[in-house]
């Protein structure tokens, strides 16, 4: 969230005795108080936030973890008006790497997105100084998945495969694993740096990277540890499954689409999880992504 101090004078309407009566029944014991008077301060707006923050110090534990809880609410509300402004106005092949971080900020308003971009530049940087430019494109992906795989230890959630965080880059990059779109756009993120022609194929039912020459394609299933496929292997994927075998399966996914796709398929794990106002919300994303 962009911060600022341009006013630190409470609202017309809120005078600072009121205010000081609003701050004490916050740390109220009662959690029907609590819930009134949360929604009372945040009827004012984002401008009292900035009254709110001297309390992450107070001495009472529950002013101080309320207060923080309200700021981290206009926080997210002004992430996920960034995010859909970005949604709305952004070109078919925007930034993704821009795209993402504003949606992980919609869940993770602390985040800081340029500490988290300079971590992909040191992993990229690492694998560079053991890249071979003149190797053949099979050769260059088993050094970049011995240091993915291998050394940072990336690797599918096969267990909490539904877990929300598999859905939000920095997460993703905290705990080394998510599933097969955001591996792929961790991967992608890197070989971008990398200079490396590797793009994003979604498939039905599954997600993978695609390493495209003039002379060959190499197809990486960065879910199940890199494994190097060939498009045949990827036909043959398609015909199990019987989705039908239609180019549009094996082509680049643009950026706004597969952004589309991390938040659609985020929607229906909210709904599973029956979180309904974070379904809503990443609804909303879906539909800008989509028009």
């Amino acid at each position: 969230m962009k911060r600022t101090d341009a006013s630190t004078e409470l609202p017309p309407d809120l005078s600072e005795s009121q205010w000081a009566a609003l701050l004490n029944l916050l740390a109220d014991d009662d959690p029907a108080v609590y819930q009134t008077v949360r929604q009372k301060i945040l009827s004012y707006g984002p401008a009292v936030a900035v009254w709110l923050r001297p309390h992450f110090l107070s001495d009472d534990p529950a002013l101080r973890r309320r207060a923080h809880e309200i700021v981290r609410i206009f926080e997210r509300l002004e992430a996920d008006n960034d995010f859909l402004a970005f949604c709305l106005h952004g070109a078919e092949q925007f930034d993704l790497e821009a795209g993402a971080w504003l949606l992980a900020l919609t869940r993770y308003p602390d985040l800081n997105p340029e500490a988290q971009s300079a971590l992909l530049d040191q992993f990229a940087a690492e694998i560079r100084e053991e890249l071979d430019a003149e190797a053949e494109p099979r050769r260059q992906l088993e050094i970049i998945n011995t240091h993915f795989f291998g050394r940072l230890g990336f690797n599918g959630d096969r267990i909490n495969y539904l877990d929300p965080d598999n859905s939000y880059l920095n997460r993703v990059l905290d705990r080394r694993t998510g599933n097969p779109i955001n591996l792929c756009l961790v991967y992608m993120l890197l070989a971008r740096r990398l200079q490396l022609p590797i793009t994003g194929i979604g498939m039905p039912g599954h997600f993978v990277c695609r390493y495209q020459t003039n002379s060959e394609s190499v197809y990486i299933d960065v879910f199940h540890g890199g494994k190097l496929l060939t498009k045949t292997h990827c036909v043959q994927y398609l015909i199990r499954g019987n989705f039908g075998v239609r180019d549009e399966f094996l082509a680049p996914v643009s950026p706004r689409r597969l952004l589309h796709r991390i938040c659609s398929n985020l929607q229906q794990i909210y709904l599973d999880l029956k979180q309904p106002d974070e379904a809503v919300r990443l609804q909303r994303y879906a539909v800008a992504l989509g028009r």
